[in-house]
């Protein structure tokens, strides 16, 4: 296997990542839509599990992440809506700081490869 399971972590983090990015930014555009439940993606337990299962290369490889209506949320709007815009926008910039350290790390690790094999 070229790449290791440390690899394959952090790539299938980066996909979670984009999965919450894209849920978080769904609850915002849903926040005036009454009756909106809103979702995130708890994407670090999934890797948790997969990382502590005995086959961690498969179970990270069978991994898949999934906006799940969040249902502890309680209506924070008259019209029972439970999107709360400014913690949806902190949750927001939170991952994506999460998701850019996630990039920078993996970027690294290949070019610590490349420069391993001669490749640049």
């Amino acid at each position: 296997m070229l790449f290791d399971t440390s690899q394959l972590a952090l790539e299938r983090a980066i996909s979670g990542a984009s999965t919450r990015q894209n849920a978080l930014a769904a609850n915002l555009a849903n926040a005036d839509t009454p009756g909106y439940r809103r979702v995130d993606v708890d994407f670090h337990s999934a890797l948790s599990a997969a990382m502590g299962s005995s086959d961690a290369p498969g179970a990270l490889a069978r991994t898949g992440f999934a906006p799940q209506v969040d249902r502890s949320a309680g209506a924070v709007r008259a019209d029972g809506s439970t999107v709360d815009i400014d913690s949806e926008s902190a949750k927001l910039a939170a991952n994506a700081l999460d998701q850019q350290a996630l990039v920078t790390v993996a970027q690294t690790r290949i070019h610590i490869l490349e420069s391993a094999i001669g490749a640049k």
